[in-house]
């Protein structure tokens, strides 16, 4: 740590070296730093500090004075030691430096970040609401802090200033469920992963190191972002599909039906048709399985992700190959004038 009122005595190797006149990389060799008598950094991590009082009465042969052992509420301490100080392990105090109570006392020495004791000492992060809180807490099943409709863009903001993003750090910024931050977060990722791919011709992987997701984080995001791009290539496909039945007469609405777009990978979109001379209940494209019929006009895609067999409301128009939108047609006028069953 850097004792409280000598932050500024504090130098780098590369400013001990500058100090004798010689380059950094000639320090280094020489290993006069690790040298027994030389006085101990101020820090274990990866940029070592020195007290300069320290270093110099060490380089002109004096004795090296001591340090005051006494805590203050002044000292500055790094990441490793506040991690210490608060009993938890430092990827928690990783998320607890970026609330502001903490972050706007941040002190750079070196290059390395510093914050007062009393301020990590102090930091009260703002209690987790669980079921069994008490008065002040969120009953299990209540809505989140930031309504559905602004998640996103609030996530958004997060994500842009901060691309090792994760759930627990939204649920804490947001007061969200941490499932519905962690589904946020994966679909945003997903999107910006699918956009760089489509621009730049780049794999889910390579789209993440671009946009500097850390790879652990990345592999939900990977799987969804690979398909969503299926489903934007898709779309010319799947608007002429629509065009064609609507021009048949196979959706009663004055426009071409709308295209569903499921959460999984497993399909691309559903047409919810609703024509009276042949009430189909729902067409659905599958990448996988081509298309097929099935019994709900409200959940056309289904709960479950397998595809289910031909039979009790589902017939399968086409396997294989991917019909034309003409060939559907005709397949779908195949099934006859009611509703298939």
């Amino acid at each position: 740590m850097i004792r409280a009122g000598r932050q500024h005595l504090v130098r780098t190797l590369a400013d001990i070296a500058a100090q004798q006149g010689i380059a950094l990389q000639t320090l280094l060799n020489s290993g006069q730093h690790l040298a027994d008598d030389f006085p101990a950094p101020l820090n274990a991590g990866r940029t070592r500090l020195y007290d300069g009082e320290q270093v110099e009465a060490h380089l002109a042969g004096r004795p090296v004075p001591q340090l005051a052992a006494a805590d203050d509420d002044d000292d500055l301490l790094d990441r490793q030691e506040a991690a210490a100080l608060r009993g938890e392990p430092l990827s928690v105090w990783d998320r607890r430096k970026k609330d502001s109570a903490v972050s706007e006392h941040l002190v750079r020495v070196g290059g390395v970040e510093h914050w007062p004791r009393r301020v990590v000492r102090d930091y009260t992060p703002s209690p987790r609401r669980t079921a069994s809180s008490g008065g002040g807490g969120r009953p299990t099943g209540a809505g989140d802090q930031v309504p559905r409709d602004e998640l996103p863009e609030r996530v958004a903001q997060l994500l842009d200033a901060d691309s090792a993003l994760t759930a627990a750090d939204v649920t804490d910024r947001l007061g969200v469920h941490r499932n519905t931050a962690q589904a946020a977060l994966t679909a945003l990722r997903a999107q910006r992963m699918a956009d760089v791919m489509e621009q730049r011709a780049l794999t889910a992987r390579q789209a993440a190191t671009a946009l500097g997701y850390p790879a652990g984080q990345t592999r939900r995001a990977s799987v969804r972002a690979e398909a969503v791009l299926r489903g934007r290539q898709a779309r010319p496909y799947l608007a002429a599909v629509a065009q064609a039945l609507h021009t048949r007469g196979w959706s009663s609405t004055a426009t071409p039906p709308p295209v569903q777009h499921p959460e999984d990978d497993h399909c691309v979109a559903a047409f919810v048709l609703d024509a009276p001379r042949a009430p189909a209940p729902a067409l659905v494209w599958s990448e996988r399985h081509g298309w097929r019929t099935a019994p709900s006009r409200r959940h056309p895609l289904g709960k479950g992700a397998a595809w289910p067999p031909p039979g009790d409301g589902v017939h399968h128009l086409a396997t294989g190959t991917t019909p034309t939108p003409a060939d559907l047609v005709n397949a779908l006028d195949s099934t006859g004038s009611s509703p298939v069953r």
